[in-house]
């Protein structure tokens, strides 16, 4: 499975002191679909190595329904590079709107924590095209800025 979503209410519990949902919490959610996207792919456990490029656009408010969809956008030897958007919207109106977007990678790991290769990801669609060179770029940046995904 290259793609999953996750869906569900945005609780009370994870209100912060502005009266919306925390920033953490929702860095909680990325990292979770992301593991369900990268997980599913690799068919093994699988830890996160890097989390890039977050952007967060607008607050997510309590009781609003949330979407975190993560997307395989690139594969490596042993990594995946998991793009991840969260969507939110108030059920009544109908509209979900970006909230957060960010790149997650993944390792697929053995029981003693080694890294063991992945099966090739290959984008098929003009979007996915976009999205696998997307992920490239980031990652290249980050590395020109010492940074090692």
């Amino acid at each position: 499975m290259s793609s999953i979503t996750l869906r569900f209410l945005a609780e009370p519990s994870t209100v912060n002191f502005g009266g919306k949902v925390h920033g953490g919490t929702v860095m909680k959610w990325i990292d979770e679909a992301g593991y369900a996207c990268a997980t599913s792919w690799a068919k093994r456990y699988c830890v996160t190595a890097f989390i890039g490029s977050i952007r967060f656009h607008r607050p997510i408010m309590i009781g609003d329904l949330v979407e975190v969809e993560a997307r395989l956008a690139y594969t490596g030897k042993t990594s995946m590079n998991i793009s991840v958007e969260v969507r939110s919207g108030d059920m009544k109106g109908g509209v979900m709107e970006k909230t957060t977007e960010c790149l997650i990678v993944f390792v697929s790991v053995d029981s003693h924590g080694r890294p063991l290769p992945v099966e090739a990801f290959v984008p098929a669609t003009p979007g996915e095209m976009a999205l696998a060179d997307r992920a490239k770029s980031h990652l290249d940046a980050s590395r020109a800025a010492g940074g090692t995904p």
